[in-house]
């Protein structure tokens, strides 16, 4: 009941910002891509009527401007600050900062802090600060004395478990070169995924919903397999054990085993990236059903409301295991592909 009672009080927020949108007409569609987009400020809530807004800095590097470096309010509603501003709904780039090029806009070198770069790094500091912890607690104790308490606790059973279940059995006997990377990826994952699940500052960030974010993680896979695998493994891939002629004289076999080296690092990218997407989707379209139904009758209203917010319970219930799915997944299937690079050790 305590998790229940938890996880109702994490969907309060979404119900104060239809609240707040309710007056005006809520448009769903655009409070879904609003959450699960990208953007140069982070709305936390509205107070007596007033937006709070942390306005982030904005970095870009224009062919007439140079390096330009503002807050963000400077280009609030569509106004225009140095030849840069936000380019509106509808238009080319829509959300993203363009300069003004002539008679045209175009978009500059952008590096500045958005919303998802400011979550992604408030997380990784998060999973720092989990790490650290834990560790301090092994440095001041005595392991074959007392069994871990507290964080620690909580940390040793999911560090076992990922690295002898998932790295060790899948990699082989020189596992031990690959668990930081896979076990830094198992537990960056898994946090990025459970702080989008909460609705409020600083969570609710889509970062690992964020194809950028997952591209960079299949990266990694792709060059810890393809860097470290080993010459049988390069073999099976340019000379695979088959009939002559599916090598000789179209090398049949070996574009195939070459497309695959993408596609496997592709299908992880895409998996986590569509799953955690959807996920936020549809958590945010069932709260959404209590203020499309709020100008009903009351008896349809309320039934609707209750109905929503019960099935919000469990869709936050599922997106819970989901984020440790994926997580296991990815390390999984990582570990299985460096596990593939390295046979025959």
């Amino acid at each position: 009941m305590k998790k229940l009672a938890l996880i109702f009080l994490m969907l309060l927020p979404f119900t104060a910002l239809g609240a707040q949108r309710q007056a005006e007409g809520l448009d769903v569609t655009e409070m879904i891509f609003e959450h699960i987009g990208d953007s140069y400020e982070w709305h936390i809530t509205k107070l007596n009527g007033r937006d709070v807004t942390i306005h982030l800095p904005i970095i870009v590097c224009g062919k007439n401007c140079g390096w330009q470096c503002f807050s963000s309010a400077r280009l609030a509603d569509g106004a225009e600050y140095r030849g840069l501003r936000i380019a509106r709904k509808g238009e080319e780039f829509e959300g993203k900062v363009v300069e003004r090029d002539g008679a045209r806009w175009r978009r500059p070198f952008d590096i500045s802090i958005t919303k998802t770069v400011l979550a992604l790094m408030m997380d990784s500091l998060l999973l720092m600060l989990l790490i650290l912890l834990c560790a301090r607690w092994y440095r001041t104790h005595d392991v074959m004395k007392e069994a871990p308490r507290g964080l620690a606790g909580l940390m040793e059973p999911l560090i076992m478990m990922v690295n002898d279940d998932i790295i060790k059995s899948a990699i082989g006997p020189d596992y031990r070169k690959y668990s930081p990377y896979l076990l830094t990826a198992f537990f960056f994952i898994l946090i990025n995924n459970l702080m989008g699940i909460i609705p409020f500052f600083p969570g609710g960030a889509n970062v690992t919903g964020n194809i950028a974010i997952t591209f960079i993680l299949a990266l990694c896979t792709f060059l810890a397999v393809n860097l470290f695998g080993n010459k049988h493994y390069w073999k099976d891939i340019l000379w695979p054990d088959v009939p002559v002629f599916l090598k000789l004289p179209l090398p049949l076999m070996p574009l195939i085993e070459i497309v695959g080296l993408f596609t496997k690092p592709f299908s992880l990218m895409i998996r986590l990236f569509a799953n955690i997407l959807a996920g936020h989707a549809m958590i945010l379209g069932v709260v959404s059903v209590i203020f499309v139904t709020a100008s009903m009758a009351p008896a349809i209203s309320s039934s609707m409301s209750v109905i929503a917010v019960i099935f919000g319970v469990f869709m936050n219930c599922l997106e819970l295991l989901v984020a440790f799915i994926q997580a296991y997944v990815f390390t999984m299937l990582s570990s299985v592909f460096i596990g593939m690079s390295r046979q025959n050790e």
